[in-house]
């Protein structure tokens, strides 16, 4: 998802409650984005040697290119997979050996299908694979998409429940679950010879994060997740979010901060009898708006994690 949100939407956040629209497709959901697959660019970072990450339109994807092959964290959209492997290709590598899922969300994985038949090897934690073996609707507030089942070829043929280890082109990679955040499958991907973590949509660096509390997700997994991952780094990580720039460990650790004060604020209000639309014009969020974009959607999810037990 772009960074922050498009203004064609801003309109609609802050008003009908959740779930009041109908679920559109996927050529639907890219219109109301600004999403244009046919003119999109891919853009590379270089995070190290033979680490990188490449920017396009959904998810970032690490790739990791070395004697054993590539490695990928994430694989966005099938429209875009052809510059994708063309980015790799300029980097060094040819094949995509494996892709790992960060979770099962169609702007990070909806490539599987198209690398599943070509030979990748795709991975992903338990429960990502159990929902992509059914239809879903993902609640975007703004905007509900109806992700349909993924076919046998986008399915992971590799799971995991708590943690697995790669190792691959010289390095240990760390895949790690830390329990329901973002989704109820979301995977951090330690790269621990390049001091490097890909946190996919747990961590949002464009705005503020998506909680899909309608599949599961929740404030306080993100922010238990997120500190479960700063245990495992140190001052000197890079920190690759799900979407927007590179960050560094101080990011992530300002981010939990931020997340904390907020659910500390939203909590008092509901713990008054506060309504959703008493949270939001109670603006507990007025520090960090000017920098992350409307709050509105992270508080309607917020709201619904907190008061759904």
């Amino acid at each position: 998802m772009k960074h922050l949100v498009p203004l064609a939407l801003l309109a609609i956040l802050t008003s009908a409650p959740a779930m009041a629209h109908d679920a559109v497709s996927l050529t639907e959901l890219a219109k109301a984005f600004g999403w244009d697959f046919e003119n999109a660019e891919i853009t590379t970072e270089k995070v190290g040697d033979h680490l990188y990450v490449l920017f396009g339109i959904g998810g970032n994807i690490a790739v990791s290119i070395g004697p054993q092959g590539v490695f990928i964290v994430d694989d966005q959209f099938p429209e875009l997979m052809p510059r994708i492997k063309t980015a790799i290709e300029e980097l060094g590598g040819s094949n995509v050996d494996f892709a790992v899922n960060t979770h099962w969300h169609f702007d990070h994985a909806e490539s599987n299908a198209t690398l599943g038949a070509n030979g990748t090897w795709l991975v992903s934690q338990l429960n990502s694979r159990r929902m992509m073996l059914d239809n879903h609707i993902v609640d975007m507030v703004a905007v509900a998409y109806d992700q349909g089942a993924y076919p046998p070829e986008a399915l992971p043929v590799i799971t995991y429940d708590e943690q697995m280890q790669f190792f691959f082109n010289d390095e240990r990679i760390d895949l790690m679950h830390f329990g329901p955040a973002h989704t109820t499958g979301d995977t951090a991907v330690i790269f621990r010879s390049h001091n490097a973590v890909h946190l996919g949509d747990v961590f949002n660096n464009s705005g503020y994060p998506f909680i899909d509390a309608g599949n599961g997700g929740s404030l306080d997994g993100i922010i238990g997740f997120c500190k479960a991952v700063l245990a495992q780094l140190d001052e000197d990580s890079v920190v690759i979010p799900g979407h927007g720039p590179v960050a560094t460990y101080a990011d992530l650790q300002a981010y939990v901060a931020m997340l904390e004060t907020i659910r500390e604020r939203v909590v008092a209000l509901i713990d008054r009898g506060a309504s959703l639309s008493d949270v939001i014009a109670a603006n507990p969020t007025s520090e960090w708006d000017a920098v992350k974009g409307d709050p509105a959607r992270l508080l309607d999810r917020a709201y619904l994690s907190l008061t759904r037990d």
